[in-house]
């Protein structure tokens, strides 16, 4: 199984850092996971709370607990809510089921992390979390 290195991390961070600039977004925090959950990388843009650190995180966690985007966690959620609440539980209060954490992929597709972003509409957040992937040159 491949891994997320460090250099592709930070790489993934500043191209999202760079989309959301682009986009004249808020201020975000950024985190990138190994497929484990467990940080590899994060910024805090000036301005970004401790609080977004944390949604950052949780929903890169999220991400490689489940092995689907964010989005699609808060998508299935009204199906398996029994189970989300346990895991939540389970995970210390640290799943976010809202878009912003998108899985990233090596080029043969098998998952080496995830990415949160959080600071910004949930919508904006994905965007630039999916921009950041795909301009490392890895896949969501």
């Amino acid at each position: 199984m491949s891994k997320i290195t460090l250099e592709q991390a930070n790489q993934v961070l500043a191209e999202t850092l760079n989309k959301a600039a682009e986009m004249g977004l808020n201020p975000l925090a950024v985190s990138v996971v190994d497929a484990a959950g467990q940080i590899v990388a994060l910024q805090r843009q000036d301005g970004a709370s401790d609080l977004l650190v944390k949604l950052s995180r949780a929903k890169a966690y999220s991400c490689t607990q489940f092995g689907i985007s964010s989005r699609q966690l808060g998508e299935i959620k009204p199906s398996i809510p029994e189970i989300l609440n346990s895991a939540q539980i389970l995970a210390d209060g640290n799943l976010v089921a809202a878009p912003g954490g998108v899985l990233i992929r090596d080029q043969d597709g098998a998952m080496i992390g995830a990415i949160g972003v959080s600071g910004d509409t949930s919508d904006n957040d994905e965007a630039c979390a999916i921009a950041g992937v795909e301009a490392a040159g890895l896949k969501v």
